[in-house]
C-alpha cells in the first residue's frame, strides 16, 4: 500500500490476482483498513524522504496486476461464474530466486 498509493482493496485485489487463494481474515482486513485510513500517508511520506522515488517496476506489475483482476472480476459478475481463464500470461511472473530458506 505505501509503495503503489493503493488503498487496502485494490492492494488486496492485487494480492489476490498473485495468490487467488489468499484470504485474509476480517481481523487483518480490518487492520488494513486502519492502516489506510490513519498511518499510510505517513509511512508513503517518510519512504520518500528517506528513499527517494521507487525505481523499481513494483508499481507497474502491481497496476498491471490489478487491472486484469478488475477485468476478470467484471468478466465474472457478467457471466454469474468465476471464468479465470488465465489471462495473466502478458503480467511477467514475480522473480522468487532473490529469497533463501534457511532450516
Amino acid at each position: 500500500m505505501t509503495i503503489t498509493d493503493f488503498g487496502w482493496e485494490d492492494a488486496l485485489s492485487v494480492v489476490r490476482a498473485a495468490r487467488s487463494c489468499a484470504n485474509p481474515n476480517m481481523g487483518f482486513q480490518k487492520q488494513l483498513q486502519d492502516f489506510e485510513k490513519h498511518d499510510v500517508d505517513q509511512f508513503r511520506q517518510w519512504l520518500k524522504e528517506e528513499y527517494g522515488e521507487n525505481s523499481s517496476q513494483d508499481l507497474q506489475e502491481a497496476k498491471n496486476l490489478l487491472s486484469k483482476y478488475k477485468e476478470q472480476a467484471e468478466l465474472q459478475q457478467n457471466t454469474g461464474g468465476r471464468q479465470w481463464n488465465n489471462n495473466f500470461s502478458s503480467v511477467p511472473s514475480l522473480s522468487y530466486s532473490n529469497y533463501t530458506t534457511e532450516t
